[in-house]
């Protein structure tokens, strides 16, 4: 039996995925969520990745966060999130719904799970001062999905992509355009 046999290729997937969500620091429950690996295959290959690479990976327990306020709580935290939800559009992240309702490890998931670490890897190197963790991610790409609590929407002043509150009854700026607004007023001000 060869590794590169058709039937093999799944497992391996999964496992490379999980390794690449424990290098994010990505909780056991998301892991398995996303890989449909068990709890204790999962802490395993922790051990492993941190005795084979010597990483210093934190392990994060406890819940993943589930706060919609986190992502608005400040202009830079909005804008991190609003850039993040673009790329959510831009690599298909937000039409794709093939984790949501699928179970954990098939293809399809695998298929998702590989494109939002795609997507969060290309955030990271866009955005060097991470504000955003792989957490945080997978909730707001979760988040946007639904569109109870936030949605994706466009900026009526630049025509650019913004997250809007969905329980607020009048809509806003884009944290860019909020933010010009804040410099020409902090900048009328002094004079």
């Amino acid at each position: 039996m060869r590794i590169t046999d058709d039937r093999y290729t799944r497992d391996r997937r999964r496992l490379d995925l999980a390794f690449r969500m424990i290098h994010h620091e990505a909780r056991t429950q998301t892991i398995r969520t996303w890989t449909g690996l068990s709890d204790d295959r999962i802490r395993k290959l922790y051990r492993t990745y941190c005795a084979t690479r010597g990483a210093q990976v934190r392990r994060h327990r406890g819940k993943s966060p589930s706060q919609v306020a986190y992502f608005l709580k400040n202009l830079e935290t909005r804008r991190h999130a609003a850039a993040l939800a673009g790329l959510y559009a831009l690599l298909g992240l937000l039409r794709e719904a093939a984790n949501e309702g699928s179970a954990a490890g098939n293809q399809a998931a695998l298929h998702s799970g590989e494109l939002f670490c795609r997507t969060y890897e290309t955030y990271l190197a866009l955005n060097p001062q991470q504000r955003i963790s792989f957490e945080h991610a997978c909730y707001l790409l979760h988040v946007l999905k639904r569109r109870a609590e936030l949605r994706p929407g466009d900026c009526p002043t630049c025509r650019g992509l913004m997250i809007v509150d969905s329980l607020k009854r009048h809509g806003g700026v884009c944290p860019w355009c909020e933010g010009e607004a804040r410099d020409r007023k902090a900048g009328s001000g002094d004079h």
